[in-house]
Formats: structure tokens, C-alpha cells, sequence
């Protein structure tokens, strides 16, 4: 028994139904029969209704239970983020009441006080009190508690799912992030071109904290039995590219996403990326770092499947892909045939071990149901029959 956990405490108990062990058995990158299916984020709730077998108005009475019926009608091996919620955040045109904030057209963006007017603000906000508060994080940083909540979070889910998913990790790992999210596109990439050594120390103490949470992540990975996959997630790109010139990112982040990573790395765990815009740049250098795999992907903005499809860890290992229709253009737009197409499509460039199939993100309201269905189905020809029918 490891020091960090008291003797007798909970640890995650993995699933062994033939869903969940396929799922297991495809992270392990192990030959396997099927492909399993990654997680659907359905938004619209007619939808789910319809998958789930209940009558309208039920997901919202009952997110939870009907969001559940409706992954395990859709064949859901593998889940990583537990979204019931989200689809109570959209109507069946888009979002209807969502307050304006830093990145969603507020007029005046206020943080701790200081008004974010300009790069120089964000400057005095960081210097002043964020990075008093990243200190004040890192000194009083508790391994023990940190171990035990990573571990009872992914349990408490688990147990939730039921036995016909496995739940997979997302959000405990941390590593240094941009932060529009918080001061806004514009004077955050003003202050990154005008102050990119405190953009760097900023950087640099969210990886110092990093470091220790990723600390007690794989101390929690070991100790705690939880299934060695880890999905992470930050939009980095658009259509066009990085929103950085990739140089400055060689320069003052990859350093520190990469050291923070270390403690990680030294386990079994196959961290991935989510793919958001034209991120082809970034792939080998996320390798190169130490990552397993990628999943998402906007084929219409440059990233290129099948090259991604045949690069191999810095050790030499085929990745790990969670491949997606494309929910910005096929699903959508396409017809049925041109949906199933694509999930041929990617089955037959995709890696021969380590493969998922999946939507590319989150599906919004509008896709023709005709195209959801068809998806569903495919991936059912897929999880039972695997590649053997091609």
C-alpha cells in the first residue's frame, strides 16, 4: 500500500464487460476484433430523446439517466468527459442566454478587480496577483489529498456510467495553458508579442504547479488501478494555424509543457491531444515531448489524417487515435453516404492498434438525423465486426 493512500481506501475498479475490455484492450494497443466507440456530445436534446427511446422533454426532467441511456444505446465503450449537462446549456438554434464573457463578446472584462483595457493591465494583473496566488498554490500544495480526490473523482464516475463504459482521464493533468479565456483574445496576444518574458514566467509557474499535480496524477495512476489513458485539451489553433508563431511556442512554452509532463511520462499512462484547427505544426513536436496519440481532427483545415495516422512515438510505437466525423462539415452537411464514407474512411487509414471512433467534438443542434443514425450504425458494424468486413 502506497504511503499516499490509507490502507483500506477505495481504489477505481475497472469494468470487465466486453465493451469496457475492448476499450481497455484498444488503449493497451493490443490486436483486438473491433473498434470501439469514444463518447458521443450530442447537443441536441430531441436527439438523445429520440437514441435514448423517451419521450420529449425527458432529458431535461432527467439529464443524467436519460444522458446515460442514450451513450449506451449508441454503443459508448470509452468515456473520458461526463457531459450531461451541456446539451441543457443549448437550444435547438444555439446558445440562448449565455452571459457575454472574456472571449464571447463582453464589453468590459473585469478580473479581480482590474479592468483588462490593455496588455499593460493584464501585465499588472499578472504580476500583482496571479502570480502571488500560483505561489501561494505551489507552497501549499497537499500530495496526499490531491492523490485521493484524482482517484475518487474517476471512481465516483466510473460507478455512475455503469459497467458498459470505461472511464478514461481528462482535466486532473495540468500543464501551462494560454490564458484568453480569462483576459481575452485580443489583449492577451497583444501582451504575448509585447511581453513575452512575463507571458514565460507566467508559463513557468503554472508548469512549477503542474509539476506537483502531475506528481500526485501518476502517483494516482499507479496507486489508484485507473485506466492508463489521458486526453488533453487546450485550443491552441484555428483554421490558419497555431495562434503563435510555432517559434515562440519552441521558445517559451514547449520547455515547460514538456517538464511537466516528466512525471507522467515515466509511467504507462498514453497521454493524447485534441485536435481543434490546423494544428500539423505542433503534431511532431507534441510526439517529440512524449505524447501517444491525438483525437478530434478538422480534415478541412489541413490536418492530415493519414500522415498523422503513420507517425510513431519518440519510443516508436504506433498511436493511439480517436478518430472523428468531421461535426464542422460531414455530419452536418453531408448525406448519410457521405457520413458513412468517412468512417470508412478513417478506419482504413487509421493506426491497426489503438484506434477509436467517435464525432470529431461536440455535435450541435441541426445535423440531420438520417447522419446521426448512420454513424451509429456504422460504428455498430465496426465494434462487432472490425475491419474484417472491409
Amino acid at each position: 500500500m502506497s504511503p499516499l493512500l490509507r490502507r483500506g481506501e477505495p481504489v477505481f475498479k475497472q469494468p470487465t464487460t466486453n465493451s469496457a475490455q475492448l476499450a481497455l484492450d484498444t488503449i493497451l494497443q493490443k490486436p483486438v476484433l473491433g473498434i470501439p466507440s469514444w463518447l458521443l456530445n450530442v447537443m441536441e436534446q430531441r436527439c438523445i430523446e429520440r437514441f435514448a427511446g423517451v419521450g420529449p422533454g425527458e432529458y431535461r426532467r432527467h439529464p443524467d439517466d436519460v444522458y446515460l441511456t442514450f451513450q449506451r444505446a449508441v454503443g459508448t465503450c470509452l468515456l473520458d468527459q461526463y457531459l450531461a449537462d451541456n446539451p441543457l446549456t443549448i437550444g435547438d438554434h444555439g446558445f440562448e442566454s449565455t452571459p457575454l464573457g472574456a472571449t464571447t463578446g463582453a464589453n468590459q472584462i473585469v478580473v479581480d478587480g482590474y479592468t483588462i483595457d490593455s496588455p499593460e493591465a493584464l501585465v499588472n494583473h499578472l504580476e500583482h496577483v496571479e502570480f502571488v496566488r500560483l505561489r501561494e498554490r505551489i507552497s501549499n500544495f497537499d500530495m496526499p489529498t490531491r492523490v485521493r480526490e484524482i482517484i475518487d473523482g474517476e471512481r465516483r464516475v466510473q460507478e455512475l456510467i455503469g459497467p458498459s463504459m470505461l472511464k478514461s482521464g481528462y482535466e486532473f493533468i495540468q500543464f501551462p495553458t494560454f490564458a484568453y479565456g480569462i483576459y481575452g483574445y485580443t489583449n492577451y496576444f497583444m501582451a504575448y508579442g509585447l511581453y513575452p518574458e512575463i507571458i514565460e514566467r507566467h508559463f513557468a509557474l503554472q508548469a512549477d504547479l503542474a509539476t506537483l499535480n502531475n506528481r500526485a496524477a501518476a502517483a494516482a495512476y499507479t496507486e489508484g488501478n485507473l485506466p492508463p489513458l489521458f486526453r488533453l485539451d487546450h485550443d491552441m489553433a484555428d483554421s490558419r494555424g497555431t495562434l503563435v508563431d510555432i517559434r515562440s511556442l519552441d521558445r517559451i512554452w514547449f520547455p515547460h509543457f514538456a517538464r511537466c509532463l516528466e512525471p507522467l511520462l515515466r509511467t504507462n499512462v498514453r497521454l493524447i491531444w485534441h485536435c481543434d484547427g490546423n494544428l500539423m505544426q505542433m503534431v511532431p513536436r507534441l510526439l517529440e515531448v512524449g505524447l501517444h496519440g491525438f483525437q478530434g481532427f478538422q480534415y478541412e483545415d489541413g490536418m492530415d489524417y493519414p500522415r498523422i495516422c503513420t507517425m510513431k512515438t519518440r519510443t516508436g510505437e504506433s498511436l493511439i487515435i480517436i478518430a472523428g466525423v468531421s461535426v464542422t462539415r460531414t455530419l452536418p452537411f453531408g448525406t448519410p453516404s457521405e457520413v458513412r464514407s468517412e468512417i470508412d474512411w478513417l478506419v482504413e487509414y487509421g493506426p491497426r492498434t489503438g484506434l477509436f471512433l467517435g464525432g470529431s467534438s461536440s455535435i450541435a443542434p441541426g445535423v440531420p438525423w438520417a447522419n446521426l443514425q448512420i454513424m451509429v450504425e456504422a460504428f455498430r458494424y465496426y465494434y462487432q465486426c472490425g475491419r474484417s468486413g472491409r
